[in-house]
């Protein structure tokens, strides 16, 4: 399988999905060793619709089967990549456990991700929902539209 991930000398494109597991009050959040928090997902790749791609994403970093609720946001993320600037279009999805006994539901679990044929160590983590301000989540502002939930998809630009 290929993501839809292009790289240049100066530029990298990505399209990315992530999900809005919301549990008793609390976020599923991860975070990879030395970095800020992010939404659980990854990277769609061809041939995938993009709640294909993010139950495949749940269940190859997390062990859990998902439900994809609907579309929340659509997000055009600007920010460094390492030396090169990438634009990502997001999108971010309401979503569920189909089985509740597939992950810790409270506390934190170690997983792993693969990006570029490399392997990085994650924390996920349940933030509660009251806390999400006062952490550091990526893209920036995305905290205040997880907590409004919003009835109609919700489109954002987030430039670093």
């Amino acid at each position: 399988m290929q993501d839809i991930l292009f790289k240049t000398d100066s530029h990298v494109f990505s399209y990315r999905v992530s999900g809005i597991l919301i549990h008793d009050g609390k976020i599923l959040l991860q975070k990879p060793e030395d970095d800020d928090y992010a939404l659980p997902g990854g990277h769609v790749t061809f041939e995938e619709t993009a709640a294909e791609a993010l139950v495949r994403e749940f269940k190859e970093e997390t062990g859990a089967d998902i439900r994809v609720e609907r579309l929340l946001l659509l997000g055009e993320n600007f920010f460094p990549w390492g030396d090169r600037r990438c634009q990502q279009v997001s999108l971010y999805f309401r979503v569920s456990l189909c089985d509740e006994t597939q992950i810790p539901l409270e506390g934190s679990f170690k997983a792993y991700d693969g990006l570029d044929k490399q392997r990085i160590d994650m924390n996920f983590c349940w933030v509660p929902l009251s806390e999400l301000r006062q952490i550091t989540l990526y893209p920036l502002g995305i905290a205040e539209d997880i907590l409004s939930e919003p009835d109609t998809v919700k489109h954002f630009v987030y430039k670093e």
